[in-house]
């Protein structure tokens, strides 16, 4: 299987500009900057995504998440944060190896917009509570 982007970013082929390194978690700049400060945390280990992480290891990034947004409020003067991380191309992932998205918000005017738009109408909550408990 050839290695991902964040695979070789790991390995030191592809080179980044990191915020944060341990045995287990790198935090790199996006190389995108959605804003200034974007940066996102990753396993060094390979997982395709959020939902086939180890909890122990998923603790671990997004301890490094929340330390690097206490920091990108702190140095960046940013007034908030967005921790994002998506799930199978349908949710909006590109890299097929879990990262999470560590984006300083500056201003709520900015070009960034991630809106969540209510669309309850005919759907039969009950019923899809149900469903998803049968699951867990």
């Amino acid at each position: 299987m050839e290695k991902d982007v964040f695979c070789k970013i790991v390995d030191g082929e592809i080179p980044a500009h990191i915020v944060y390194e341990d045995d287990e978690i790198m935090a790199f700049l996006d190389i995108s900057q959605v804003t200034k400060g974007h940066t996102l945390v990753i396993p060094k280990k390979h997982y395709d995504n959020f939902l086939s992480v180890p909890k122990e290891l998923m603790h671990k990034v997004m301890d490094v998440a929340q330390r690097i947004g206490q920091a990108q409020i702190t140095s960046l003067h940013a007034n908030g944060v967005n921790i994002l991380t998506n799930c199978y191309e349908a949710a909006g992932q590109t890299v097929k190896h879990f990262h999470v998205h560590v984006i300083p918000r500056f201003d709520a005017n900015d070009a960034l917009k991630i809106e969540f738009k209510e669309n309850a109408a005919g759907i039969n909550l009950p019923a899809l509570k149900d469903e998803i408990k049968k699951s867990l």
